[in-house]
């Protein structure tokens, strides 16, 4: 990804929630509901389509969704590129989403020209050990509308344990 876009995308996104970003104070203020700018749905129509199909293990039809120089950061890892993901961490990914269940809680995404990104938090009921688990998950991602539609330029993902 080139400096201008990334340069971009950050204004874009001081821009779009300037107080969100200098009001944490360690902790998280409580879910109210979702806001979804007109513009930025075909964006979140390619992240749920991007979800469901990591969810039924179709990494082909994953991989489509995703830009060939896409950035994913989780757990302080990153892969920096479409054939970087799918040939490692989306393998996991994919097994792990088919035992669980997400249920998103709140999901907010904006549009500009040709940026969008969308942020979803959304909880995951799953298991470890044989023990319920429900993990509190929060999902960055950040697309750019390409001749072939959009496309997933970023991913972050963060989770932690629901206590």
């Amino acid at each position: 990804m080139n400096l201008r876009f990334l340069t971009t995308l950050g204004l874009v996104m001081l821009l779009a929630s300037p107080t969100t970003l200098f009001a944490h104070d360690g902790k998280h203020a409580p879910s109210t509901g979702s806001a979804i700018d007109k513009s930025a749905q075909p964006a979140v129509a390619v992240v749920e389509q991007f979800s469901k199909a990591l969810q039924s293990d179709d990494l082909t039809g994953a991989g489509t969704l995703l830009a060939e120089d896409v950035l994913i950061l989780e757990s302080g890892g990153a892969e920096h590129s479409r054939e970087e993901y799918l040939r490692g961490h989306a393998i996991e990914d994919a097994a792990f989403l088919k035992t669980a269940h997400m249920q998103v809680l709140r999901r907010n995404a904006r549009a500009e020209g040709d940026l969008a990104w969308v942020g979803t938090e959304s909880e995951i009921h799953t298991s470890k050990e044989g023990k319920p688990l429900t993990l509190l998950s929060t999902e960055t991602m950040v697309l750019k509308h390409t001749p072939q539609g959009w496309r997933i330029a970023h991913i972050h993902w963060s989770s932690h344990s629901k206590r």
